[in-house]
């Protein structure tokens, strides 16, 4: 008789019934794999929940079908299956890891991890992969035998490396974390439950990876057009996407504009993902791993893109930056934004009884960067409209973050 969730995997995939374990040891389930379990944990989690009302790009009230931290991640879980099955890797595992790679963001997206980062600069920044980490190993309290999910060490693992490994070979820290160094936060559980910061995440983790990357090209890109802040004609400036429409006009001539962004993000999916288990295969193929400890010890990651797709994931990103991200009308949100969060710390700064109980308990006579920290935890788990409300608490008037796209009279989606 197969083990709960059993299934075929290749030699290199990261197999449950060989899992290190989890920090607190927990008898076996006779129903499902140990990723099972932490897949299931992370979506029964507070933190998951809390994603359907955390901004992507836009504000999660400027309309009903642009994506939510949720919506995105649901996303990704999703392409990260796809990846995995044709791989031969975990796929309990991927989905795992892609439901989680969000959980440690703030509200108002990147706006509010940066203004966060700025608040708590004294007393070592704010990482959103540390945050995530943090939830799921402290913050996270429903169960009685222990504080977090308690999580495998292959998920915990893969959702701090999924990027790469934070150690180069000489142990001083890759390049994302030498100006400031790895997060307190990783460093901390690190030692108490090592997760090998000097080697590559497994490959289920590199897949969720490059799933993130391949939905959130896509959306956005889907996003950004039916909100109007672009339209079909400027994506010429993408070759990579200039030759999808160009294919697109070949096959369906004349196609009504809300279709033709439908089958353009579904073609960015589609190529990005046949590339990508191509060139991983190609990849695997030549290093032969025989289990997943060659994948995790090799020189670079063995899921990647080709450099053709490379390139286009790269052109894509650079046009949504200019054209998306930086659209002067969501930088006027942004900055309103960046003052709501910066406004919540100073006031929980200033006076931290302004906390709910739970929060500020066992913070009296505590130092200062433990104070802050605790703050920092709050305020990160707010979603945008509890932030919101929280400053309409505690000041006179608080920002207006309504803001309407410049819509082209493009549906969002059937009604």
């Amino acid at each position: 008789m197969r083990p709960p969730g059993e299934r075929w995997r290749a030699p290199y995939a990261t197999d449950p019934a060989r899992t290190r374990g989890r920090l607190i040891p927990e008898p076996g389930s006779p129903t499902r794999s140990d990723f099972q379990r932490d897949r299931d944990r992370i979506v029964h989690s507070t933190a998951f929940r809390r994603l359907k009302h955390k901004t992507q790009v836009f504000v999660h009230h400027e309309g009903d079908h642009y994506r939510t931290r949720l919506t995105h991640t649901l996303e990704v879980a999703q392409v990260a299956r796809a990846l995995a099955r044709s791989l031969g890797l975990d796929e309990d595992l991927a989905e795992a890891l892609a439901l989680s790679h969000d959980l440690g963001h703030t509200c108002f997206g990147h706006t509010g991890e940066d203004a966060l980062d700025a608040c708590m600069a004294p007393f070592g920044g704010f990482d959103h992969n540390a945050q995530a980490l943090r939830i799921v190993t402290r913050l996270e309290r429903r169960y009685a035998g222990f504080d977090g999910l308690n999580l495998a060490w292959e998920t915990l693992e893969g959702l701090v490396k999924h990027n790469g490994p934070l150690l180069g070979p000489d142990g001083t820290p890759t390049p994302r974390y030498r100006r400031a160094g790895i997060p307190a936060a990783i460093l901390e559980f690190d030692a108490l439950f090592p997760l090998e910061l000097d080697h590559h995440a497994g490959p289920e983790a590199q897949v969720a990876a490059l799933a993130d990357d391949i939905a959130y090209d896509a959306h956005d890109l889907d996003d950004g057009l039916r909100a109007g802040l672009f339209d079909l004609a400027d994506l010429a400036a993408v070759p990579f996407l200039a030759g999808l429409l160009d294919e697109i006009e070949g096959l369906y001539p004349g196609l009504e504009p809300s279709r033709k962004i439908h089958e353009l993000a579904r073609r960015v999916i589609t190529r990005f993902v046949e590339d990508l288990i191509a060139e991983g295969s190609a990849r695997i193929a030549r290093l032969q791993p025989a289990c997943v400890a060659d994948i995790r010890a090799a020189d670079a990651p063995v899921i990647a893109f080709s450099e053709r797709i490379a390139a286009a994931d790269a052109d894509i990103k650079r046009f949504l930056y200019a054209r998306m991200y930086r659209h002067p009308g969501v930088m006027a949100v942004r900055a309103k934004a960046n003052a709501i969060v910066a406004d919540l710390f100073a006031a929980f700064r200033a006076d931290p009884a302004r906390m709910p109980e739970e929060w500020r308990a066992g913070l009296a006579g505590a130092p200062e960067a433990r104070i802050a920290r605790r703050i920092s935890d709050y305020i990160a788990g707010m979603t945008d409209t509890y932030a919101v409300l929280a400053h309409r608490g505690l000041y006179a008037s608080t920002p207006d973050l309504h803001w309407s796209p410049p819509s082209r009279g493009l549906p969002l989606a059937e009604p």
